[in-house]
């Protein structure tokens, strides 16, 4: 059986957002994975996938510690043999997608979104840049979430090759399943899941609650997430204050979905939201940036609201907007996304046109 070799940075999100794209492969392919165990490790194991820990910093930018990682995915590639290697994140993309390069093994990489290196422009933006050109100068296919991620890759030379646009990560319909609406006898509750950092909007958000609690003291905010950056005090300050619960990182995200009446995410860039996606699968209006990777995911007062990026007054405009909706209007609105969801984001989609590019390259 030919082998296929998955490179990624989180056993967790390949569980979250790959494992139908993994099982499908796995019918087909003998599948490898290397990547860190952020958990859900044996649901990888139990889809007949030869596992590979391997604990690598997503964000370090020692060069030695960097140059230790493109080795690790030489001498493991060579040992494996893979008939075509699949990455995904940025230092996978890059490193796995050079020791391919040196190897000669077939790969696919997919870009998820730009990342706050890219972002946040100066010499790190520059550095990330020409680290994409070497890393994916020979790729067979470059997957991207959202067409102006592909455009600027394009327009600045990253990428000369084949590339294809897909709905992000999609969404499993199954899994996300439609819930009926919750009443408001008991106030309206906001919901945030996302690594607490300050560019998934964190501080526009608490900042926007804030002003809105005083006008409408039965709104409150549930927050779902890990730190990656410190806003504990701020967060604490909000709990304490009453407007806001925080329950930490949790396995069970769709029971989240299901207690809310609108999901938001007020980020600053994204590859394609998935958190607005299950939220919508689930029945659920959205409120989010009107940024590429949002606004992708809803329709402006049809199943959500857009709001300017980094504006908390922007931000609680839309917010406002959809409170002063009547119950029948939201629940509606909730309705209409999960049709968006299935006619444009079912993972399927995203299953098709990975086998799509494997058996092109295999059958070769």
């Amino acid at each position: 059986m030919k082998r296929v070799l998955i490179i990624s940075n989180s056993t967790g999100g390949l569980v979250s957002f790959r494992k139908e794209v993994i099982s499908a492969i796995s019918k087909k392919y003998k599948v490898y994975i290397i990547a860190p165990d952020t958990g859900k490790a044996e649901v990888l194991r139990q889809l007949k996938c030869k596992l590979i820990i391997k604990d690598i910093d997503r964000h370090g930018t020692n060069p030695i510690k960097e140059l230790s990682v493109l080795r690790l995915y030489i001498r493991l590639i060579k040992k494996i043999r893979p008939s075509v290697v699949l990455t995904y994140t940025i230092k996978p993309n890059v490193y796995g997608g050079l020791a391919c390069q040196l190897i000669r093994i077939p790969y696919i990489a997919n870009v998820t979104g730009l990342g706050t290196s890219i972002e946040n422009g100066g010499i790190m933006q520059l550095l990330t840049t020409n680290l994409y050109k070497i890393g994916l100068r020979k790729a067979n296919c470059v997957f991207f979430q959202n067409s102006n991620n592909r455009k600027l890759f394009i327009d600045s030379k990253i990428v000369k090759r084949h590339t294809r646009l897909i709905p992000g990560s999609g969404v499993n319909l199954n899994f996300h399943t439609f819930e009926e609406y919750p009443d408001e006898t008991e106030g309206l509750r906001f919901l945030f899941v996302g690594r607490i950092m300050k560019d998934k909007g964190i501080e526009e958000l608490l900042s926007a609650m804030k002003k809105l609690h005083n006008e409408y003291p039965n709104i409150s905010l549930d927050i779902v997430g890990g730190y990656d950056e410190d806003y504990s005090s701020t967060l604490d300050k909000s709990v304490v204050d009453g407007y806001v619960r925080y329950h930490g990182r949790q396995e069970d995200v769709h029971s989240f979905y299901k207690n809310t009446h609108c999901v938001v995410l007020p980020s600053y860039h994204e590859g394609m939201a998935n958190v607005l996606l299950e939220g919508a699968s689930t029945g659920r209006p959205v409120i989010a940036s009107n940024i590429p990777g949002c606004r992708e995911t809803f329709d402006e007062g049809k199943t959500g609201f857009g709001c300017k990026v980094k504006s908390d007054d922007s931000l609680a405009d839309a917010m406002r907007k959809f409170i002063e909706l009547s119950y029948e209007e939201k629940a509606s609105m909730g309705i209409a996304g999960r049709e968006k969801v299935k006619k444009e984001f079912d993972r399927s989609i995203i299953v098709n046109a990975y086998l799509d590019e494997i058996n092109k390259i295999v059958r070769k």
